[in-house]
């Protein structure tokens, strides 16, 4: 089974309640009927009522219990919701009137589905903005409680039968954190460590990347990196990880064993951190384009409960993904809580 395959697998095997907060969207209503068709769990479609009946019926399909459609303009949630979305964003200044009105923007509601526990994750961005869909997640779901901050990766799915034998890694951060000083470095690399975990079902190896390997350059872009090593190690002992390594250092064998000798980690990481917004971004998208791989993300990790972005220019593919890896999420929280 590929990649994907068994990403899907094992998320029937935890299968969770994902709230899409674009419901009226084909490619949405396209995902959301594959999704609980795939046993992923139970989906709801945010949206007017009509629209998404209208959109469902094109693909000759009709709500069910797994699949259902929350309305904020007739839904018996919505007072729930603009009374809770009050209470919790009163102290900056939203009035009671403010929250009435935001209760019935999709991204809120969704959000606040999550947040008041009647739902398990959310997945939105076919339509809205990055910005506006990472805010919604980070003003109502917010950090988890001991996390250092929230932070993005992209699951890596490099082309079937790659001459490496790798079926995918984690990059990050890729889609939020534009300068992390080291201990927020750190902080991403123990945060997709157990991304890594929770999606691939792999033990990490976790290389932190930089233009120089073990010294063989040195500047203070370098001493950030080493640094956050320090950091990671101090916090997490037993984790896989080494730095600073050139990507080909942490990804080939040979190269690995040539300038990082003795290394675990050199030539056979799986979760590759980016010193920066700029490498991360530049390098997935490089690794999408010109190395063929299929790039799912950016998803969010450090929240309080699972919410998740995705790129406007998602096919309904994308979106089944993304339901997917928001279950694992959702599965991997309840072990920890």
């Amino acid at each position: 089974m590929n990649v994907l395959g068994n990403l899907q697998s094992r998320a029937a095997a935890n299968p969770a309640h994902i709230v899409l907060s674009e419901g009226a969207d084909p490619r949405i209503v396209a995902a959301a009927v594959r999704a609980v068709a795939a046993g992923l769990g139970q989906v709801t479609l945010v949206g007017a009522q009509d629209a998404i009946v209208a959109q469902l019926a094109a693909i000759d399909a009709a709500p069910t219990d797994a699949l259902r459609i929350a309305d904020p303009a007739t839904s018996p949630l919505t007072a729930d919701v603009a009374d809770s979305y009050y209470q919790l964003r009163q102290h900056k200044g939203i009035s009671r009137d403010v929250a009435e009105t935001q209760a019935h923007d999709p991204l809120i509601f969704a959000a606040m589905l999550v947040r008041m526990g009647h739902a398990d994750g959310t997945v939105g961005g076919a339509v809205a903005t990055t910005s506006d869909t990472v805010r919604a997640a980070l003003q109502i779901i917010g950090k988890a409680e001991g996390a250092a901050l929230v932070s993005s990766f992209f699951l890596m799915v490099l082309p079937e039968n790659h001459p490496s034998g790798r079926d995918a890694m984690i990059f990050s951060d890729c889609g939020l954190v534009i300068d992390p000083n080291a201990n927020e470095l750190a902080a991403i690399a123990a945060q997709s460590a157990a991304s890594c975990t929770a999606l691939m079902g792999e033990i990490p190896k976790v290389a932190l990347l930089s233009f120089s390997s073990k010294g063989s350059a040195r500047h203070a872009a370098v001493s950030k990196v080493n640094d956050a090593l320090t950091t990671l190690k101090s916090a997490h002992s037993s984790l896989l990880a080494d730095g600073e390594l050139q990507f080909d250092a942490a990804f080939v064998p040979e190269v690995g064993t040539s300038k990082a000798k003795g290394s675990d980690v050199a030539g056979h990481a799986n979760v590759m951190i980016f010193p920066n917004l700029d490498a991360g971004n530049i390098g997935y998208k490089i690794a999408q384009r010109v190395g063929g791989c299929t790039a799912i993300g950016p998803v969010l990790q450090g929240l309080a409960k699972p919410a998740n972005d995705l790129s406007r220019g998602c096919t309904a593919d994308d979106v089944v993904h993304m339901i997917a890896v928001t279950a694992l999420q959702v599965a991997a929280l309840k072990e920890t809580t």
